[in-house]
């Protein structure tokens, strides 16, 4: 049992690392490139470029320690058919979910918008779950596979603060699991619900989880393997 202690609000916390996972979500060229869904709602997507680097270098601490690594992506059939209306019908019409653009059509699966950016691509024996709503666990097989390998802890990652990563973690949290999110490795196309999603997971003493960065972590992980 290898354990390690990271610094984290409202406070530090020990893990055991066979029970830790490092889960990435929606890290896609539709949400981080121009051309994809999030520049056709109108979005600076530069601003989730400043995430990048951070979760490239826990991914690669991640793979180093052996942690279990698990890449979320949001996106529909090309049917749709797992799309609901009330999200597909907002904004112009020429620009919504499974309409043509720059990367194929948006948020489609399969379509190369929809993929992983190359800086965090999954390797083999990585899941990705494909996910068709905002949390990771909404309609996925995700808890079972968790469950599976008996991870406790979730130390969470990716793209966009206030919607998804705070819509995994509150489903997280209520299913038990403990969550860390690692505040320089998320983002949003607006900081200050970026830092608003962050203060209401760590908000009266862990209401939904703890709040880290990446170099406590990356610390924890090189002390943890001496």
């Amino acid at each position: 049992m290898q354990h390690a202690t990271i610094e984290a609000e409202p406070t530090p916390l020990s893990i055991d690392l066979d029970k830790t996972a490092v889960v990435i979500i929606d890290m896609q060229r539709d949400f981080l490139e121009p051309g994809g869904f999030g520049a056709a709602l109108g979005n600076d997507v530069s601003r989730l470029r400043a995430a990048v680097s951070p979760c490239r270098e826990v991914l690669a601490a991640a793979r180093q320690a052996g942690l279990l690594v698990i890449h979320t992506r949001e996106g529909h059939r090309p049917d749709l058919s797992d799309a609901p209306p009330l999200k597909v019908e907002r904004g112009n019409p020429a620009l919504r979910i499974g309409a043509p653009g720059p990367m194929g059509r948006i948020l489609i699966r399969g379509e190369p918008g929809h993929d992983i950016i190359p800086e965090l691509y999954p390797i083999a024996g990585e899941p990705v779950i494909d996910k068709p709503g905002k949390g990771a666990f909404c309609q996925t097989d995700l808890e079972l596979m968790l469950r599976n390998r008996g991870i406790e802890t979730l130390l969470v990652c990716g793209v966009t603060t206030e919607v998804c990563v705070n819509t995994t973690v509150r489903e997280a949290n209520d299913r038990g699991f403990r969550c860390i999110v690692i505040a320089d490795c998320c983002a949003s196309y607006f900081p200050e619900f970026h830092d608003m999603g962050l203060a209401m997971i760590k908000a009266q003493g862990g209401i939904f989880g703890w709040v880290s960065a990446s170099k406590p972590l990356l610390n924890s992980l090189a002390v943890a393997a001496r």
